[in-house]
């Protein structure tokens, strides 16, 4: 029998590999491999995509034609750049050839899936697929919420093991352990589960959340709006409760640009907001210190790392970076100097260059998406996840947590790929919901 809307299942090798590699995720992450499976998946399914447009000839169907959108081409340049940026500090820097070897593999599992994720959203993956497979993650982790709850009140170690997949290389033992609970440095209990940190978690909470709006079966998307709620709040991540808010409100809007009703709320929103913007201002400057209240010690970490690396991009390495993050004083716990926020991050890292070959793709998908998103479904949800993305630049280092969110990257690339043949949302198709 061949899949429905209500059961979708993989069809080719492609759907597959992403179907396989979302839904297994607890058992890569009982196993350790979760990073090295995110890291190396991208790169498979990039040599597929290559292989079948060595193959393709006049002769192919259309629909099994690959099509790359030109915004992925931008996003390929903009990868490499960040790679030149890396080559050119080392250089300078006078790097030792170790070194730089071990930063361009870090390269090729962190930045550089920032552009394969997408690129091989051109081969024939259903947005189902992507919809249905989070579902089913957030649904095990709600069969694992009894024991997540019972290990700290157990007393439960904090990290179980750490996996031999570690002799592979990677960041820290943080990817590679198996932890139902941590402590943090202000005393809070989080949960990280499969992420290296509980933001992490948050991160990929939000784009989960984002993905399991375009389910269509009403069970399943209860299920996995629960689930992925649920991570975001075991989380404990501030920012994560910011994004599960704002972000579907935001992009209902963005959608809808070419609706008159919509036209005339902004416009009447915006007449209220310029009347009332002394009261507006003062409220959101309240709702500003009471977010870096909840959780003042990380707060106070955050903002002087930005201080730090700030400073010694401007001074020390403005076009090219310093290369390499660098190891914080006692001032900041000793996290790293360009982490804990993407932008930040690439100033001092990869200097002017990595700055601008992040944000001229980044925003002119958005561009893309925005318009797209006008008719399509699919263009909708992958705007979603380009603002949670975006959000997150703001909390997290996004090359070093790629391997996660990877799904959201892969519909990005779907929603970009021209002629994908989707039905317009105004379409009596795109609309029908199908019952379990």
């Amino acid at each position: 029998m061949a899949p429905t809307a209500d059961k979708p299942q993989p069809e080719n090798f492609p759907e597959r590999l992403v179907w396989y590699g979302i839904i297994w995720t607890y058992g890569f992450y009982l196993l350790g491999a979760t990073y090295i499976v995110g890291s190396v998946l991208g790169w498979i399914l990039t040599l597929y995509l290559l292989l079948k447009l060595w193959l393709q000839t006049e002769d192919t169907p259309e629909e099994d034609k690959i099509k790359i959108s030109p915004v992925i081409g931008v996003w390929i340049l903009g990868m490499l750049g960040m790679e030149v940026a890396l080559l050119v500090a080392s250089v300078e820097y006078r790097f030792a050839m170790g070194e730089i070897i071990k930063s361009s593999i870090g390269w090729a599992k962190g930045w550089a899936s920032l552009a394969l994720y997408p690129l091989v959203g051109a081969l024939r993956i259903r947005p189902q697929i992507i919809y249905r497979a989070t579902c089913i993650v957030c649904l095990q982790t709600l069969f694992l919420a009894p024991l997540l709850i019972a290990a700290p009140i157990l007393h439960f170690p904090e990290v179980l093991y750490v996996s031999p997949l570690r002799a592979v290389g990677g960041p820290s033992d943080q990817f590679f352990d198996v932890s139902f609970y941590e402590v943090d440095f202000d005393g809070q209990i989080r949960q990280r589960l499969f992420t290296p940190w509980g933001p992490a978690l948050g991160f990929v909470a939000s784009v989960y959340f984002v993905l399991i709006l375009g389910e269509k079966n009403r069970k399943w998307r209860w299920y996995g709006i629960i689930g992925s709620l649920y991570l975001g709040y075991i989380c404990k991540s501030r920012l994560a409760l910011v994004s599960l808010l704002f972000t579907p409100m935001a992009t209902s809007v963005l959608a809808r640009l070419t609706r008159p009703l919509v036209l005339m709320l902004l416009g009447l929103g915006a007449t209220v907001a310029g009347a009332l913007a002394p009261q507006i201002l003062t409220a959101m400057d309240t709702a500003y210190t009471k977010f870096t209240e909840a959780r003042a010690a990380s707060s106070k970490v955050r903002s002087r790392l930005k201080e730090i690396a700030g400073h010694r991009w401007e001074t020390e390495a403005p076009i090219w970076g310093h290369g390499v993050v660098e190891s914080g004083p006692h001032v900041v716990e000793f996290m790293p100097i360009g982490s804990h926020h993407t932008w930040y991050g690439l100033l001092f890292v990869k200097g002017l260059v990595g700055f601008y070959s992040l944000v001229i793709p980044m925003a002119l998908t958005f561009i893309v998406l925005v318009i797209k998103s006008q008719r399509y479904e699919s263009a909708q949800i992958a705007l979603g996840v380009l603002i949670t993305i975006f959000l997150y630049t703001f909390g997290e280092n996004l090359e070093i947590l790629a391997y996660l969110y990877w799904p959201g990257l892969i519909l990005i690339g779907v929603a970009l790929k021209p002629g994908a043949g989707e039905p317009p949302r105004e379409s009596p198709l795109a609309l029908k919901e199908e019952e379990p």
